[in-house]
């Protein structure tokens, strides 16, 4: 009976094929389609042939899409090929821009200037380009006035608004209530 392999080792599998091309000794197939180093088409021809073609102009025989029928393999300098690969890789890494998630916390008994300079760090916070989740808790008794919390949540947006838009309206969650704030396209790094 035959052993049935994890579903994640064969898509480890399929990864490690992903990202590593058999070169030369390593392809395994009868014919194949060969591109020359330009990418124009030799037509099919056996492995052996293609391999010869490969070695007389110094460059090495890489098969490039396997799941082709027939599979495809082009003549290259795959040491080249990689150093490409790898350094198109780290500059998509650089345009990468990660958003963090701020958090900033209110309740419901909140003064005027403690409320503004909430406010303020959010300004920050979203003109840096990060995400603000803003967390209002209530405290014992102040469950009963959940309308008064969704009220300060409205107005820390609006006192918000020039550096950042209500991504996702607020929720209430338990004992407290979120709001999430966005910033502005423009004004994101």
């Amino acid at each position: 009976m035959e052993s049935v392999r994890p579903h994640f080792l064969f898509l480890l599998e399929v990864l490690i094929i992903a990202k590593e091309l058999l070169i030369n000794e390593q392809i395994k197939v009868k014919e194949a389609r060969m591109l020359d180093e330009n990418g124009n088409q030799l037509g099919i021809m056996p492995l052996s042939q293609a391999r010869a073609y490969a070695f007389d102009h110094g460059v090495d025989l890489v098969l490039i899409a396997p799941q082709a029928t027939p599979p495809v393999c082009r003549a290259m300098d795959y040491g080249k090929y990689r150093y490409e690969c790898d350094k198109k890789e780290k500059e998509a890494k650089k345009k990468q821009s990660v958003m963090e998630v701020k958090e900033v916390q209110l309740s419901c008994r909140i003064d005027t200037h403690d409320f503004e300079t909430k406010a303020n760090h959010a300004k920050r916070f979203l003109g840096d380009g990060n995400k603000v989740r803003v967390c209002l808790k209530f405290r014992g008794r102040e469950m009963a006035h959940q309308s008064l919390g969704g009220e300060i949540l409205e107005k820390f947006a609006e006192a918000c608004a020039e550096c950042g838009t209500v991504e996702k309206k607020p929720i209430l969650e338990g004992r407290q209530m979120t709001m999430f704030l966005a910033p502005l396209k423009q004004q994101a790094k």
